[in-house]
């Protein structure tokens, strides 16, 4: 927010809080052609099959034209959401069209929910580190985010309950718990089975709503998507969905999914917000999903991505420092790189910017000033020549940080809870 900005006491409170994610600022840096950027999470749109998305196009106004560049219904197009619910069942959800509500992208449903449950001052529990674009959204309402630590296997349930009971006794009501469970942004980890039975049981114990955002889970590199938490309880869970990441971002088409009436209050609020979604946009995801070979191109997706995860993982092994360790996802966009607890991601991107490489400080995925001695690698977007490249690169700033801090004597051992994100040496093994 500019400090000279002549409107500043006009803005409501939230809006004066808001600030420019870190990310959204490094975008035009990262945008160089001499930087390697691991740091912006965009799909590598270049692999989707262009002549069949043209064709799609060309059938939407071909055949229902004047419809399609109309306005539609607030809870968007009933045949789309039909194909999203045949969608979910590849993930264990079993629901009807008439609970789901197509938004902008999952992004609008973010803002829609913490629209709908918070007031100023309310309670958010999110796990620590958590998708910045989440964060953001929740800000403008002024709430307090509690963060869970995250592990190897996801959320902490000990620690979950241990957060929600202390919040309890202090008679602080928590709207919702939001959590990304599969291969998580930033984290890159999962959720495990055993975990997920266990903190949808202690969601019901603590009378906490449960927001479960799954950009992701079909970007699974080993075996069938994970089952949801929706798929747990349909009660107590309302899941947020999106073809971004399997399909278009540019359609910007989204989806909840959740019980009767909380659908009800999200159709009110997302008509006050826009009136209704792009039926073209939605016209064009229903014939994509519903009459063209959609499994065939996600396939050819993973394999893209599986091999851009696999040249991080070998490039950070052979390149970095054993100061420095990270996670190994199974699916998604992300490594979570840990570096010595002296070091600052934030301080230190200066140099890796001059040095030709962009990444993702820690601390912007984090609501209370943790996460300094993190970062958040990006492997979906640039090929794996450059992808080493970058990591090469960064490599080298980090072994110069590294240098000055044993000459200066201040380079420690890990400690038993780095940062408030986990135990020792989380974020892989070398």
């Amino acid at each position: 927010m500019r400090a000279d900005d002549p409107f500043l006491s006009r803005y409501a409170h939230g809006t004066r809080a808001m600030t420019a994610s870190e990310i959204r600022a490094l975008f035009a840096v990262a945008a160089r052609p001499e930087i390697v950027s691991l740091a912006g999470g965009m799909p590598f749109t270049a692999a989707l099959p262009f002549d069949v998305v043209g064709d799609v196009m060309s059938e939407v106004l071909a055949h229902e034209g004047p419809a399609a560049l109309q306005y539609g219904g607030g809870q968007g197009d009933p045949r789309l959401r039909e194909v999203l619910v045949d969608l979910m069942r590849h993930e264990g959800i079993h629901a009807s069209g008439g609970d789901v509500v197509v938004t902008a992208g999952s992004q609008q449903a973010l803002d829609l929910l913490a629209r709908m449950f918070c007031d100023p001052g309310d309670v958010i529990v999110a796990e620590g580190p958590s998708y910045v674009g989440a964060l953001s959204a929740f800000s403008q309402y002024q709430v307090q985010v509690c963060h869970v630590p995250l592990d190897d296997a996801g959320l902490d349930p000990d620690k979950l309950s241990n957060e929600l009971d202390r919040l309890s006794r202090e008679g602080q009501r928590v709207k919702f718990l939001y959590t990304v469970p599969n291969f998580h942004n930033p984290a890159g980890v999962t959720l495990t089975d055993e975990r997920r039975d266990r903190i949808v049981e202690i969601a019901r114990r603590y009378d906490v709503l449960i927001l479960e955002d799954n950009p992701y889970g079909m970007l699974g590199f080993e075996g069938d998507p994970p089952t949801t938490l929706r798929a747990r309880d349909a009660d107590n869970v309302v899941y947020l969905g999106t073809i971004s990441k399997t399909f278009c971002p540019g359609l910007r088409v989204g989806w909840v999914l959740a019980p009767p009436a909380i659908t009800e209050r999200l159709v009110l609020l997302k008509e006050a917000a826009d009136l209704c979604s792009s039926n073209f946009a939605q016209a064009v995801a229903y014939r994509y999903f519903a009459e063209y070979p959609w499994q065939q191109t996600l396939k050819s997706l993973r394999d893209v991505y599986r091999e851009r995860r696999d040249a991080l993982l070998d490039s950070l092994s052979e390149d970095l420092p054993p100061e420095v360790t990270w996670t190994r996802p199974q699916g998604g966009f992300y490594v979570w790189v840990r570096l010595p607890e002296r070091l600052d991601a934030k301080a230190m991107l200066a140099k890796a910017i001059t040095a030709r490489v962009a990444y993702v400080p820690g601390g912007s995925f984090f609501a209370d000033g943790q996460g300094s001695s993190f970062l958040r690698l990006s492997y979906c977007f640039p090929p794996p020549d450059r992808i080493r490249e970058g990591v090469r690169r960064l490599a080298g700033v980090v072994e110069e940080e590294l240098d000055l801090l044993r000459a200066l004597g201040g380079l420690r051992a890990p400690t038993d809870e780095p940062d408030g994100a986990g135990p020792a040496g989380w974020g892989g093994v070398q």
